[in-house]
């Protein structure tokens, strides 16, 4: 039988595990982000303490080292930015908004803090960065409509 046709085991034809992508950019977090970073390593550190006895291979183990190291490069790479002083749209403060006759609340934070079913929307996020620099009255242009968001009040937190 030719070699080309034997297969030994399925280990050799698995997908590759890559490490978890890093979003572009600074890494810029809350006093809240930095404390939920320190916690994801806190709980990671837990659990591969919990499976150490599994052996190297163990999918578990993998996985969770693999979550290990994102988050260690986030908290190595996260700059606090202090609280703004609330009378602009940045990073760090919750605005409410009227998108499309609907009016909304949404606070602005960091890349991994995001939470939008929450109300937290990534400082990076095209709807952050449309309203970035407003002030409360503004109308700004979003998703090509020149009249798209009306900033209605902005406040720390």
């Amino acid at each position: 039988m030719s070699v080309a046709f034997r297969r030994d085991g399925d280990e050799e034809h698995l997908e590759p595990k890559f490490e978890i992508p890093i979003p572009p950019g600074p890494n810029l977090v809350t006093a809240r982000g930095l404390a939920l970073i320190a916690e994801q390593l806190a709980g990671l550190e837990a659990q591969i303490a919990g499976l150490a006895g599994q052996g190297e291979d163990d999918p578990n183990l993998k996985s969770a080292k693999r979550s290990l190291r994102y988050w260690q490069t986030r908290q190595i790479t996260a700059e606090l930015v202090p609280p703004p002083p609330g009378g602009t749209v940045e990073f760090g403060t919750s605005v409410t908004f009227r998108l499309n006759g609907k009016e909304r609340t949404l606070g602005i934070v960091g890349d991994d803090e995001a939470d939008p079913g929450n109300g937290l929307i990534a400082w990076s996020a095209p709807l952050a960065r449309a309203m970035m620099g407003a002030e409360p009255g503004e109308v700004l242009e979003f998703s090509g409509r020149v009249d798209a968001i009306e900033i209605i009040a902005i406040s720390i937190g």
